[in-house]
């Protein structure tokens, strides 16, 4: 069901309130972003924006740590790590006295609205805050330290959360600001790991963050194939010395020349003492001998600069916050701006720290299982996906000497279509998922052309070892589609048996799919259970909200814009306009600016003219001349055949003289390279998985009375998409109206709902002309089942 719903947002229409955005309890990337759209959407909407620097501390202190905010002073910050306006604990705001205190500072200044970015325990404090409110004016008019007027004006305040924390601890959101980026760090530090770890046959343990909180742990064991993971929702069982030494063995007699083991720093045994990475190394040097390592990252996983997935998250709740408060009542309840699969939602603030106190006090009783299902649904998927993907292989006799299943189905997986990021962590699952089960797996190499030269091979455990984080396809991929060659196609699928495809590429993935569906009547041989799942930077493919590897992408995007507005660093003011990839879609343009900070973004979807170049190009000379250095253009590489980045380019040259210069870069296939992001390695994890769910209902179903399958109907032909929080299986005869083949796009773009807001964090204040827009709002209700 679309919840979206559009309202028009009026421009300077809650000129004079009173706004302030601070950062609370420990910092995380992602923040900044957050706190830049909190600024500008204020400004936006004609309130008086404050920041309240160093968190409570600074709203009890007043003066100096209370200052006004404008458009500029903001710039320049989304990319950077931690929170710029400074985060402290804060012992007196714990107090009645204290937090009187922060009342009369609010109210001299008329900020009666408040957007905290922080854990559960600021937000506990800001609702606490809220809720005596009323006592604290009452109390400050009767002493005198505020007008009969001020009183009046001042007597409500309201508040917006948004949970700012690498551990995800918070129930109610699938993820917090700055968990995406602890992921990013944690994977790169596993992934430099592995590579010392195989020259000299060691065991890596490492030490995660995450508090009481088990998902740093989980999803970085998930994505990097790590052996074994302890985390505190689900403790091992007491025998876990020698499941976790029988398995380390198993793998080494198997050839493998290192392991890894993750352990959560919150990590527990069955009665609830603490599991320790020193314990875990004595139990493998003492059991097995092994050379084995501890690596604590420590505040290395709150490092950096934030994720482009985070950025943008800052950037959407910040916006949603603002907009919370300016709609809000005297009656309004504080509310708490969360991630419900792909939309911002507001929800109860005190529901959400209610459930996530539940979660603590199951595992204070001992509950794991409860423990696990408050976690949400997520988790428990993760949780789910990982166990099945590290169980021991099944037993040899289920298998002959060429790996064939003896009593399961005959699978086949292949690419069509462009390499992307996340097709062989997408293989991996689907493999270990299937010879798991005992069913028989073949790989096709080099898509079309592969299978009708007979490159198909026999897929075992082994052979897909160490996949998940390596980028590009390992069993080769071509965009040839099958067009005239459904005869010889026909006859290899009869030759090797057969009996379900899984298809992982892009848009010729998704037309070969339809071309294998519509020759059903012709071959019988097509008559299987077919599913694709979409893995293309481009991120064009109808049936899904997400590819694999768009995610991918868009990091090494926001990663090269960095650099690029780096390099000038120091030099005099530059404007930079960038290309991207992306066909006629416009999607990696788009978040890319919006991650990226950029000023415009070109995309063949929204029409632009020359009017429209010069305008923006006078927005840009207006912000240089009050002090920014550095402007970014982002056009998407098909949005207008004359407009080339090259013209845009000179024009920005030609019109900045005396003013700013202007270099152009187009980033090429540098978009499809580097290594999988854990997004990226997570969602093909888990999509592989529900893959092989899918096919096996499927081939029981369609399974004839000799054995033989027969599927022929629109619902065995499949798009596995990502719609919402939700992973569905839409048949590819229904996304043929949702198509527009000519331009290889989906007729609806979720992701063109961000334009607005693009637009509003990008423009300065003196460069508006329209006054208003029309933003997408999100529905609030949200099931807690």
């Amino acid at each position: 069901m679309d919840n979206d719903k559009k309202r028009f947002i009026e421009r300077g229409s809650h000129k004079g309130k009173g706004l302030a955005v601070f950062t609370s309890g420990g910092d995380s990337q992602g923040m900044n972003a957050a706190v830049r759209a909190v600024v500008r959407m204020g400004i936006y909407l004609g309130c008086k924006v404050f920041f309240i620097k160093e968190g409570y501390q600074g709203m009890i202190d007043g003066g100096e740590y209370i200052v006004e905010a404008n458009w500029s002073s903001v710039s320049s910050i989304i990319h950077k790590g931690g929170t710029v306006i400074g985060s402290a604990r804060c012992k007196e705001f714990m107090e009645k006295l204290g937090r009187r205190k922060a009342a009369k500072n609010l109210i001299m200044r008329g900020i009666t609205n408040l957007v905290v970015i922080g854990g559960d325990g600021s937000l506990t404090g800001a609702n606490m805050f809220r809720q005596e409110w009323s006592e604290h004016v009452e109390s400050l008019r009767e002493s005198g330290e505020i007008t009969e007027e001020q009183y009046k004006k001042f007597n409500y305040l309201h508040i917006a959360g948004l949970v700012g924390s690498i551990d995800n601890d918070f129930c109610g959101t699938d993820m917090t600001i700055g968990t995406d980026s602890a992921l990013h760090r944690i994977q790169e530090a596993i992934d430099a790991i592995v590579s010392t770890a195989y020259s000299h046959q060691r065991t890596f343990i490492l030490e995660v963050m995450g508090r009481h909180c088990g998902y740093l742990a989980l999803v970085s064991a998930l994505t990097s194939e790590a052996d074994y993971v302890f985390i505190p929702e689900m403790p091992p069982p007491h025998d876990w010395p020698e499941k976790l030494c029988k398995k380390l063995d198993q793998e080494r007699i198997a050839g493998q020349r290192l392991n890894i083991i993750i352990v959560s720093e919150g990590a527990v045994d069955r009665e609830g003492h603490p599991i320790t990475a020193e314990q875990v190394k004595k139990v493998v040097v003492d059991k097995l001998k092994q050379d084995t390592r501890i690596t604590v990252l420590g505040h290395v996983q709150r490092g950096g600069s934030p994720s482009a997935f985070d950025r943008v998250l800052g950037c959407r709740m910040g916006a949603e916050a603002v907009m919370a408060l300016m709609e809000a009542t005297p009656e309004t309840d504080a509310c708490v701006i969360s991630l419900d699969g792909n939309q911002a939602v507001r929800l109860n603030l005190m529901d959400c720290v209610n459930k996530t106190k539940a979660v603590a006090k199951a595992m204070a009783d001992k509950e794991w299982d409860l423990a696990v299902q408050l976690r949400g649904r997520s988790f428990v998927r993760n949780l789910e996906t990982y166990k099945m993907l590290t169980r021991l292989k099944p037993p040899r006799e289920a298998f002959d000497d060429q790996g064939r299943g003896l009593e399961g189905y005959t699978l086949a997986v292949m690419h069509i279509g462009a390499p992307a990021c996340g097709m062989n962590a997408a293989v991996r699952s689907f493999v270990r998922n299937c010879i798991y089960r005992g069913d028989t797996v073949y790989g096709i190499h080099d898509g079309v052309e592969g299978l009708v030269a007979g490159n198909v091979q026999i897929m075992k455990w082994a052979d897909v070892t160490g996949w998940v984080g390596q980028g590009g396809a390992f069993l080769g991929t071509k965009r040839t589609l099958p067009n005239e060659r459904m005869p010889q196609i026909a006859a290899r699928l009869k030759e090797y048996n057969i009996q379900a495809l899984l298809i992982i590429g892009g848009f010729e993935a998704y037309q070969a799919g339809l071309q294998f569906f519509d020759n059903r009547n012709t071959f019988k041989e097509f008559c299987i259970p077919i599913a694709i799942i979409p893995s293309t930077i481009s991120n064009n493919v109808p049936g899904t909200e997400f590819s694999l590897g768009c995610d991918t992408a868009l990091n090494e995007i926001t990663e090269i814009c960095d650099r690029i507005r780096q390099s000038a660093q120091g030099t005099k003011r530059r404007v930079f306009v960038i290309e991207t990839m992306g066909g006629y879609c416009g999607y990696l343009a788009t978040v890319a600016g919006l991650a990226g900070g950029a000023d415009a973004a070109y995309i063949y979807e929204e029409k632009f003219s020359i009017n429209d170049l010069i305008k923006d190009l006078y927005h840009m000379a207006s912000k240089m001349a009050e002090g920014v250095q550095r402007g970014l253009i982002l056009r998407n590489e098909k949005c207008n055949e004359n407009y080339t980045t090259e013209f845009i380019s000179r024009l920005y040259t030609e019109e900045g003289q005396g003013l700013f210069s202007a270099r152009m870069n187009i980033l090429g296939h540098m978009q499809q390279g580097g290594s999988p992001t854990p997004f990226d390695r997570n969602m093909a994890t888990k999509q592989a998985a529900k893959a092989v769910e899918w096919f096996v209902e499927n081939l029981k179903k369609y399974t004839r009375d000799d054995g033989s399958i027969y599927a022929n109907t629109a619902d065995s032909a499949v798009m596995l998409g990502v719609i919402r929080r939700r992973y569905r299986f839409t048949p590819l005869e229904d996304l043929k109206k949702e198509t527009n083949f000519e331009l290889r796009i989906a007729r609806k773009q979720w992701w063109l709902k961000l334009r607005p807001l693009l637009r509003i964090l990008a423009k300065h204040d003196s460069t508006y002309e329209e006054e208003g827009m029309y933003i997408t709002v999100e529905e609030q209700e949200v099931d807690f089942a």
